[in-house]
């Protein structure tokens, strides 16, 4: 009896510390440095990073692996969100959100935003949110 009560007590703390590491954003690692033209944000899934350009909102997709068939960078977002004579560093950042596959694009000028999905190419996509 005490053995079933202590695996079960057991299996029910994994379970709500499972769900509450769930449920928050990532933290980020971001440079203190507003000039620089491209940042890397980092995803819940270990190998994957958003590459963001900060003066015109363009976005890869960055994989990393110790075997170079699964390295890659594809594109989320080829299209400037602003004009060649409007862009500026640091003009575009990204939020993580509670969804592991989705985080939020702002443009911190004039505070316009995008729901930004990454994943498969299938399932890639920026959306504008108004």
């Amino acid at each position: 009896m005490k053995r079933t009560v202590f695996f079960l007590v057991i299996g029910l703390t994994s379970i709500t510390a499972f769900a509450q590491s769930t449920s928050e954003a990532p933290t980020q690692n971001i440079s203190t440095d507003s000039t620089v033209v491209y940042r890397l944000f980092s995803t819940r899934n270990m190998y994957t990073f958003i590459k963001l350009n900060t003066r015109n909102g363009q976005m890869w997709q960055v994989q990393w692996d110790t075997e170079s068939k699964y390295r890659f960078e594809n594109i989320l977002s080829d299209m400037s969100l602003v004009n060649k004579d409007e862009e500026k560093n640091g003009r575009f950042f990204l939020y993580p959100t509670t969804n592991i596959y989705n985080f939020i694009l702002l443009d911190q000028i004039d505070g316009r935003t995008w729901q930004v999905q990454w994943g498969k190419e299938e399932n890639r996509e920026v959306i504008r949110i108004y």
